[in-house]
């Protein structure tokens, strides 16, 4: 695989994992399932758990345990303030990056240049 590919898939992970927390409190393995559904992510639970660690650490994240139904307690993770914050800030400046790139790219469609 392309190196590019897999730095830009780690710069994302914790914008992805922070905006399906921001739906509401989930446990490690439903945030794996939700995230395995953008297959260009290719994240394995290897790669989602260090950064919820990280995330809690940082103080974005609180957790909760609570008991599982077969196996150990599962471990809920939730926003906090400092979190909500967090990806507002990093939602406003995705969509101000997107329209900049688009209107990049538009820029170099419309000019025909493809060199």
């Amino acid at each position: 695989m392309r190196q590019w590919i897999t730095q830009l898939r780690k710069g994302l992970l914790e914008f992805c994992i922070l905006n399906v927390l921001s739906n509401g409190e989930s446990y490690g393995y439903q945030i794996v399932q939700r995230l395995e559904t953008v297959e260009e992510l290719a994240i394995t639970e290897s790669t989602v758990y260090p950064i919820l660690a990280r995330l809690r650490k940082d103080g974005y994240l609180k957790v909760r345990s609570s008991p599982s139904p077969g196996g150990p307690p599962r471990r809920y993770f939730s926003l906090t303030a400092l979190g909500r914050r967090r990806v507002r800030e990093m939602n406003e400046y995705w969509d101000d990056l997107n329209h900049s790139i688009d209107a990049i790219r538009q820029n170099e469609t419309s000019s025909g240049d493809n060199s």
